[in-house]
């Protein structure tokens, strides 16, 4: 028999909707029912996302200054708003969970005006614009890498870290190997959906400034766009070197836990993952990312010593083969880099998540449900 039933609440990018997955298999392992409301983009998670039913509710973003479209963004909140009010009576939930992402607010906003327990978890460092609008009205706020301390709500915020996938905790397993003089260095790159251009053009170059020595040791996988695969697959080819370039890899996190060093994107869930598994990594932030959230994250990894942040303006294919020059002779440094990442890490997010909506259902405090931890 059910304990009862969760709502979650998601946008419909990635960023948004692992978490929630996550947060979602470890409910319905406790016994509880999960249902996912989100917007019209649901179809690309049927028989994915494990919930017990999908909803989409409307809703809409207010990123336009014409007077017009305000005015229907508007009335597309109101319209999803009544119909997220209709769907908690109905389902009467014991709590509801929002993830960011604009089909969050009607969801959330209409929890808290029936008196529904409400949080809300940010996967950033910087707290999104539909988090932001919500933070004041829900119960508890969850955070990736937001601060307890300090923050504007930091009186119930609680850093959970950010849910990952099964494979990154089982990748977590492995340990991280040094790679010493005339052994293979593996060397993983990827930018995510919208940086992954970036490296297509700046790598290819850079290695082919490396000492022969140092590039006869590389094995690199790289991430790439399908239109870029022509133009990166024949410079690996030219320097004769060991690759796998591929636009998506679906052993990604066995990869990870391979690597030697890891150059990428700072999204949350990337700085999640790289942490959980303690690998080192270079992190470059997505220059055109909304409030730089990328720059937060990686700045969160890099204070404990876990990765280096370098600015795209700032890189340059000379730059990063002499980061590769230095980091393949000092080997002991990457060693110490990836034991500081796992120590950030938070495997248990998921775990912890889950422990804080069940305190929120019961009724209890932030305060009290911190010194349940202690």
């Amino acid at each position: 028999m059910s304990k009862g039933i969760i709502l979650l609440a998601a946008g419909g990018t990635g960023g948004h909707v692992f978490p929630a997955e996550a947060l979602a298999y470890e409910l319905k392992a406790r016994g509880y029912s999960v249902h996912l409301v989100t917007d019209s983009r649901a179809e690309r998670f049927a028989g994915k996302f494990p919930a017990d039913e999908i909803h989409v509710v409307p809703s809409a973003t207010i990123g336009s200054k014409n007077p017009i479209a305000v005015a229907r963004s508007l009335w597309t909140l109101w319209t999803g708003m009544r119909a997220a009010k209709k769907l908690i009576q109905q389902l009467r939930p014991a709590v509801v969970v929002g993830f960011g992402g604009y089909p969050t607010v009607p969801p959330l906003l209409a929890a808290t005006r029936l008196g529904v327990p409400s949080m809300i978890h940010e996967q950033n460092a910087v707290m999104g614009r539909a988090n932001k609008a919500l933070a004041q009205r829900v119960q508890a706020i969850a955070g990736g890498f937001l601060p307890e301390n300090g923050g504007a709500y930091s009186e119930k915020t609680v850093t959970t870290g950010n849910p990952v996938r099964p494979a990154i905790i089982e990748a977590a397993k492995v340990p991280y190997k040094p790679s010493h003089a005339g052994e293979p260095f593996n060397l993983v790159v990827f930018g995510g959906s919208q940086g992954a251009q970036y490296f297509s053009k700046a790598m290819p170059t850079a290695i082919s400034l490396l000492d022969d020595e140092l590039r006869s040791r590389l094995r690199i996988t790289q991430q790439v766009r399908p239109e870029d695969m022509e133009m990166v697959s024949g410079c690996v080819a030219r320097l004769e070197m060991g690759a796998d370039i591929a636009p998506f890899f679906t052993d990604m996190a066995d990869r990870l836990a391979n690597a030697h060093l890891v150059i990428c994107r700072s999204g949350a869930s990337t700085v999640s993952e790289i942490s959980v598994i303690g690998r080192p990594a270079v992190l470059v932030p997505y220059p055109h990312a909304l409030d730089h959230d990328q720059a937060a994250n990686a700045a969160a990894l890099a204070a404990t010593g876990g990765a280096k942040v370098i600015a795209q303006s700032e890189l340059s294919s000379e730059k990063i083969a002499s980061i590769l020059t230095h980091v393949m002779n000092d080997p002991e440094k990457l060693a110490r880099m990836a034991a500081a990442a796992k120590q950030a890490g938070k495997p248990d997010a998921a775990n912890l998540l889950a422990g804080m909506v069940e305190a929120i259902a019961a009724g209890r405090t932030i305060a009290e449900f911190r010194g349940t931890q202690s």
